[in-house]
């Protein structure tokens, strides 16, 4: 009787294991704090680690080493009152590759417009079609957009369903919290989730989406076989994601795109042949034109 408990318990954590898609950490920094005991902001990272990690967000299984590893670090600019914040909020996310220890980032993005409310002692929920509070939205969406970011770079459009879950969050938010905390309105700034999820989800930006399978599917992911390959396919894939900067200019979609795989990038064609070299030069340059000597360290 002893091992058949052992056994289904064991069958069950398995299972667990593999039920989980994402491995986030999370650190909340308080410059400045005058209204609240500091050991509440312990308890906050705690419930966002448990609600991030402990959520079956999918309807599929991940193996521990596909999970996506995601780190989160808050910085509350402002105490409004002792249970509601404002904060800056960057995120990161990275994905495998293939059969190697590297993990290339697949979002790297400051949120600035970070407000909150949060009881201390209270999980945080997350409602399907439906609004529990501001920090599950927020949180909610971006482990969606991330699915929606991590599946395309595993089939073409992979990752549609999870990025439409996004837009439904974006969509459920009441005017009332819209209109309390910022972020998720087209009116509030150009460059907010509002316009992550309608970047992304743009006719003008398909291409883009089907070059990020190609870039990692086709690129990243043969490199432990065929480097000059892969190199190639990336320069393409790269190629094709100028063309989108071309179709839907000053989009956020190009910035977000940047910020993850600019220095990644610079690495990879350090090594290329001299074509190579140019021509990703000058088209990383013309999608990023404020940093364009920064792309001078590919060399020549």
């Amino acid at each position: 009787m002893k091992r058949i408990i052992f056994t289904c318990f064991a069958i069950f954590w398995m299972v667990s294991l593999q039920a989980q898609e994402i491995n986030a950490s999370v650190t909340i920094n308080t410059p400045q704090l005058r209204l609240v005991d500091p050991a509440i902001f312990q308890d906050m990272r705690n419930a966002m680690e448990n609600f991030i990690n402990n959520q079956k967000w999918t309807g599929d299984a991940f193996e521990v080493e596909e999970r996506i590893n995601v780190n989160i670090q808050i910085t509350i600019t402002e105490e409004v009152s002792e249970v509601s914040f404002k904060a800056n909020m960057q995120i990161q996310a990275t994905r495998p590759v293939f059969n190697s220890k590297y993990e290339t980032v697949i979002l790297s993005h400051n949120d600035k417009d970070i407000g909150f409310e949060y009881q201390p002692t209270q999980p945080i929920e997350f409602i399907p079609n439906g609004f529990s509070s501001n920090l599950s939205s927020i949180l909610g969406f971006y482990i969606y957009y991330i699915l929606g970011l991590d599946y395309d770079s595993f089939a073409p459009f992979g990752g549609e369903q999870h990025l439409q879950t996004a837009q439904d969050i974006v969509n459920t938010i009441p005017q009332s919290v819209a209109s309390k905390f910022k972020g998720w309105r087209s009116l509030d700034a150009n460059r907010n989730r509002f316009w992550m999820i309608e970047n992304i989800l743009n006719p003008r930006v398909r291409p883009l989406r089907r070059a990020l399978y190609d870039y990692h599917r086709q690129g990243l992911d043969i490199m432990h076989k065929d480097v000059v390959a892969g190199r190639a396919v990336i320069e393409q894939a790269l190629t094709e994601i100028e063309k989108v900067n071309k179709a839907y200019p000053n989009s956020m979609i190009i910035q977000t795109f940047i910020n993850a795989k600019s220095s990644e990038v610079i690495e990879i064609y350090k090594q290329g042949d001299r074509t190579q070299k140019s021509q990703v030069r000058r088209i990383m340059s013309r999608m990023d034109a404020a940093n364009a000597s920064r792309y001078r360290q590919i060399g020549t």
